[in-house]
């Protein structure tokens, strides 16, 4: 009886929690997919109307700006944060003097809310206030910098502010990576005559694909759910120049009171995030099987 009670202890416990994350996740996502098949506007309406919201989606010029941003945002967001987060990761496993110290620097972006830096950013941007009045008061009055009221430009804004805020968690992955290394594969390197740039480029950087597609797979995530980075910096304007997945959805179901197509376009992001986590999860299931 006592080995009994001791198992159901655990399930009893978890029990509220998994009910909730039942109805308050899964079945608010099951519920934004019926809305998707409804003609529901202001408020929703249960009248069945198929895929009808997805083709009038599909057709919408607002839509596939949204679209087009996001392959821009999300592409240089995962490139460069990759790129950037590798080499400062590098940088850092040297074993430098000032490790301890850059290390909490480099992290200390993530620790802030997007909306801060959405915010901080925009006043750093902002050619009245921040950066290019900054250089003219200096003396450099030919300096320009007004990407934020550019329309052609104002993307790569907020490629810039989700950059500064992801690259230091990105660091920390890679260097975790980095320092899981069996130190005798490199020493073995090194006894050979292999320099540091071929250390790393031939044995190392290759040993890390895992950590690489963990790495992808956290920020095509973030870049495809960004709402609150963009309405902070940019209000997802000049115009409609920096809209994405989200600023729409948002747009469309509060704003414009077309809940049906703002929950279709919910749903598509959905299947962008699960195309991309269920391969993930399958790749890893199928490593930890093999192991």
């Amino acid at each position: 009886m006592k080995e009994r009670l001791q198992d159901y202890i655990p399930k009893l416990v978890l029990s509220p929690s998994f009910f909730l994350i039942l109805v308050f996740v899964y079945g608010f996502i099951a519920y934004t997919g019926y809305l998707s098949f409804t003609d529901s506007r202001i408020l929703p309406s249960y009248n069945w109307v198929g895929l009808e919201n997805y083709e009038r989606l599909w057709k919408l010029p607002h839509w596939w700006r949204a679209i087009t941003n996001l392959a821009i945002f999300g592409s240089l967001y995962i490139l460069i944060c990759s790129v950037l987060g590798l080499l400062l990761a590098i940088l850092l496993d040297q074993k430098i003097r000032a490790e301890g110290l850059l290390r909490p620097i480099y992290l200390y972006p993530m620790a802030l809310s997007f909306i801060v830096t959405g915010t901080a950013w925009k006043w750093f941007l902002d050619p009245g206030i921040g950066l290019e009045h900054t250089m003219h008061q200096w003396g450099w009055e030919s300096f320009a910098f007004d990407w934020i009221k550019d329309r052609q430009m104002a993307i790569y804004t907020v490629v810039i502010a989700a950059v500064w805020q992801s690259s230091g968690f990105v660091m920390a992955m890679f260097l975790a990576g980095l320092r899981g290394v069996d130190s005798d594969i490199i020493k073995a390197a090194q006894i050979d005559g292999a320099s540091a740039f071929t250390t790393y480029r031939r044995i190392i950087i290759p040993l890390m694909r895992p950590v690489f597609l963990s790495a992808f797979v956290v920020l095509a995530h973030l870049a495809i759910k960004a709402y609150d980075l963009v309405i902070a910096l940019t209000g997802g304007g000049p115009g409609q120049a920096t809209e994405l997945p989200a600023t729409f959805m948002y747009s469309y179901t509060f704003t414009r009171n077309l809940m049906g197509i703002g929950a279709s376009s919910a749903i598509i992001m959905m299947i962008m995030i699960f195309s991309i986590i269920i391969p993930y999860l399958y790749s890893e299931l199928r490593t930890g099987v093999k192991r």
